[in-house]
């Protein structure tokens, strides 16, 4: 933990008003260790009491808020603390200082820069902002962020509803770095979507109803070319209906459920957690990923993703986050890694990971024989590491601590398969309070061009299907009938998984 330890002046350069309020004005500066260039920053400061800070005129989010490399702050006589970050890449600073009259009125904090992902060739997005995009560029550069999907409508209402929308869908900023601004989310009583790269706003229904079902929602959407669909969630009611049907371009297993300092309660939409044994904050967070490594399971590819909801959950920009494999950063590169699955997604580690020197998404492909694959992987962590998992078919088969990893050069045991499946790297961390974790998008293997599907895994899905279908309480004729046909034909489609199923 780096903790700064510093006193900051109110005596000097103050103005008469401060004085007279009783107040001082301290100035702070945030600087590249390594460069002694200036780095936008957010920062989390608070009072004696513990009670947040809120400085005027800058943007500012639940209990922080972003300068751009200096800051004068007037404050009130007092203790404060504070906690300083430029995205995962760096290193946290943490600090104290006391206002008073015998100090210094400003202070430097530089911070240091652990992994550059960028150089390797990972470049960091957010699929859930709801945020101010005339803050973007600035939260950005804050947090690390290469691609901010912004969530700028959602059902009946806009961010533009009472001002001008702006003229292009997306802007490029200094950088190479890509805004969005035409994102919007939906929430039926059974789903929850959110819709990328659309080329106006999106007027959406009331939220919460039954009627109109998902699919015509993203029916909808999908008219503004090139639309990226996003389920919220992976536990949505109509998930397995979505998947059937072949809507979702990506899902997002990081969700605004994982906050920072703590766990949000799941919405009416997803599937509650089946059973006891996923108590606790590391049994919740792998909820979802229990429903993801079902479709795997099945046979199914569809791309992991991370969204913050910053701007609806407690979270800052970019907190759970997508890192895509780009051998050249576009915006539509960008967009096409991610739905290939060339990706990592995380709210914590630093996870980079080459498999026979291939990045997530890759397929294996052999005639015949055994396949086997040899894991190298990079790993930065602010927190320690509870554990760091290959995890095969769902299953777990190597677990492996750090020291252990340090010894063997970053390689971890090799996976042989003997039939097509599939392999992702997991790593969690010890927080207490809520699930700090990065995932890998799977690694594909395919013996004989036939697929592995377990019958297990698709029974799971349609049961989940039928006790959907109990759920609908439409009693129009129309209605019913336009919310059903898609939930029937999903039906056959899961009902044919299980027939066809060649493992358990």
């Amino acid at each position: 933990m780096n903790r700064i330890l510093f006193s900051l002046a109110v005596f000097f350069g103050l103005s008469l008003a401060a004085l007279a309020a009783n107040k001082g004005e301290l100035t702070i500066k945030a600087i590249d260790r390594d460069t002694n260039q200036p780095l936008a920053v957010r920062m989390h400061l608070k009072d004696s009491r513990g009670k947040p800070v809120r400085p005027p005129k800058i943007p500012y989010y639940h209990d922080h808020f972003v300068f751009d490399g200096e800051i004068t702050l007037e404050l009130p006589l007092g203790s404060y603390t504070f906690e300083m970050e430029h995205g995962p890449e760096y290193k946290i600073r943490y600090g104290n200082f006391e206002i008073d009259r015998d100090a210094e009125d400003s202070k430097t904090v530089d911070l240091h820069r652990v992994v550059n992902m960028r150089k390797e060739n990972w470049y960091a997005g957010d699929l859930h902002l709801t945020r101010e995009p005339a803050d973007l560029e600035l939260l950005m550069r804050a947090e690390e962020l290469d691609l901010a999907a912004d969530v700028t409508s959602w059902n009946k209402k806009s961010l533009f509803d009472k001002k001008p929308a702006p003229k292009e869908s997306q802007l490029s900023t200094p950088g190479n770095r890509w805004q969005y601004l035409f994102g919007a989310r939906d929430e039926r009583a059974g789903a929850s979507l959110i819709f990328h790269r659309l080329t106006e706003p999106l007027k959406l229904e009331d939220a919460g109803k039954e009627f109109p079902g998902p699919f015509a929602i993203a029916q909808q959407a999908r008219e503004h070319s090139p639309a990226f669909v996003c389920a919220r969630s992976a536990t949505l009611w109509d998930l397995p209906a979505l998947v059937a049907g072949g809507q979702l371009d990506a899902l997002i297993i990081a969700s605004e459920t994982f906050e920072r300092e703590d766990l949000r309660s799941a919405p009416a939409w997803e599937k509650p957690r089946e059973g006891s044994s996923f108590g606790g904050p590391a049994n919740v967070g792998r909820w979802p990923q229990t429903v993801y490594f079902h479709l795997l399971n099945c046979g199914l590819r569809i791309a992991p993703a991370a969204g913050s909801g910053s701007g609806i959950a407690a979270n800052p920009a970019g907190y759970n986050r997508a890192y895509v494999y780009c051998n050249e950063f576009t915006p539509d590169n960008w967009w096409q890694g991610l739905k290939e699955g060339r990706t990592v997604i995380t709210n914590g580690p630093l996870l980079r990971l080459l498999v026979n020197g291939m990045p997530p998404g890759h397929v294996f492909q052999a005639e015949s024989g055994v396949v086997e694959l040899s894991i190298a992987l990079n790993l930065a962590t602010r927190e320690k590491i509870e554990y760091l998992e290959v995890i095969q078919d769902g299953r777990v088969v190597h677990e492996t601590r750090l020291d252990e990893l340090a010894k063997a050069g970053g390689k971890l045991p090799g996976v042989k398969f003997e039939r097509s499946g599939w392999m992702a790297v997991r790593a969690v961390t010890n927080a207490q309070k809520t699930y700090r974790f990065a995932l890998t998008a799977p690694y594909y293997v395919e013996i004989g061009y036939k697929p592995t599907v377990s019958k297990k895994s698709a029974q799971f899905f349609l049961d989940w299907l039928t006790e959907r279908a109990r759920r609908i309480t439409l009693t129009d004729g129309d209605e019913r009938q336009a919310v059903m046909t898609p939930i029937r034909a999903a039906r056959d489609f899961w009902q044919q998984k299980v027939n066809e199923a060649n493992a358990e």
